[in-house]
């Protein structure tokens, strides 16, 4: 899938659809509700395997089922970064109205950096084979420290983004709305609602070199790669709201998505030996999802991790 009218006719159409996201469903902030997320998650998923169907009758089955693996993959481990968002959220003091702004402008960023990381390395996988090696290494070491750290913690208060985003920029003292910036006796300012947004693109790049190296282990086409990781995260606002109050629940979820990464980085490093057919691999991925899942809602009083702040308003 090299010819260039996809890319053109693919990219046009996701910017389509983020400007009537925000443009008309979102012109007025608001905080989300259940319903809503439910019904936005639910078309961004049809949206997704109805592209999903396109890729099958235009360039056959294992086409159809790279695309499909690779976004399951990409959707697993994004609900990771759910936690941490909240979690940004809710110290950073970022009340509800604003927060879809803030995701929005985050996966608009996420857009270009991950189109940026798949085409270096598709070109890398292209030109050095053994780079699919470095990557399987790295998923194992990846997977195994997830499994031994018990809990996320992270604290983006504290993280060096931000502790350079001051050096460089003159901070306002509150939030201005959902305003980025402002003027104060003449000088730009910017408001600490960008420092969040600042926050959530670190956090994006973080999980993004996690993530996009685990497809490589299915496919190895850019566009497969870069299109189901795209529709993996446009989706992820909305999954964010209809998940972020009931995450905490998932006690197991992490340690099947740790394992998730330990059987991806070993396809990669015996496929020179053991050919794992796509088909079999997305059904070892939801075999372990469907575990972890089903031993975490079967899992009886509190979980062991707290959950996530609620966001303050901000005081003015």
């Amino acid at each position: 899938m090299n010819d260039l009218l996809p890319w053109v006719i693919f990219n046009t159409f996701v910017l389509a659809l983020l400007a009537l996201d925000l443009g008309v469903f979102h012109r007025r902030p608001h905080p989300v509700s259940f319903r809503e997320a439910a019904v936005w998650s639910a078309f961004w998923v049809a949206l997704s395997l109805l592209f999903n169907l396109g890729i099958y009758l235009r360039h056959g089955p294992e086409a159809g089922l790279q695309f499909f693996t690779s976004y399951l993959l990409e959707k697993s481990l994004s609900t990771d970064n759910i936690f941490l968002f909240a979690v940004i959220f809710g110290s950073m003091g970022v009340i509800a109205q604003y927060q879809h702004r803030i995701l929005y402008w985050g996966v608009a960023g996420a857009i270009i950096m991950r189109g940026t990381f798949i085409l270096v390395g598709v070109h890398l996988v292209r030109h050095f084979h053994w780079v699919l090696y470095f990557f399987a290494i790295f998923l194992l070491f990846t997977g195994l420290r997830l499994l031994r750290e018990r809990e996320r913690k992270f604290d983006p208060t504290r993280s060096v983004a931000l502790r350079l985003a001051r050096k460089l920029f003159p901070i306002s003292d509150r939030y201005e709305g959902g305003r980025f910036f402002t003027r104060s006796h003449g000088r730009l300012y910017a408001t600490p609602l960008f420092l969040v947004l600042i926050t959530i693109e670190v956090v994006d790049v973080a999980f993004a070199i996690d993530s996009i190296p685990a497809i490589f282990a299915v496919t190895q086409d850019a566009f497969i790669i870069y299109t189901s990781n795209i529709f993996a995260i446009l989706g992820l606002r909305s999954l964010y709201f209809l998940l972020a109050r009931a995450i905490t629940r998932f006690r197991y979820l992490r340690s099947g998505l740790a394992i998730i990464l330990i059987f991806i980085g070993a396809k990669m490093l015996l496929a020179h030996w053991v050919r794992i057919p796509t088909g079999i691999a997305l059904l070892g991925i939801l075999a372990i999802l469907g575990i972890f899942i089903a031993a975490s809602l079967g899992v009886k009083g509190e979980s062991g991790d707290s959950p996530p702040p609620a966001a303050q308003p901000p005081k003015d």
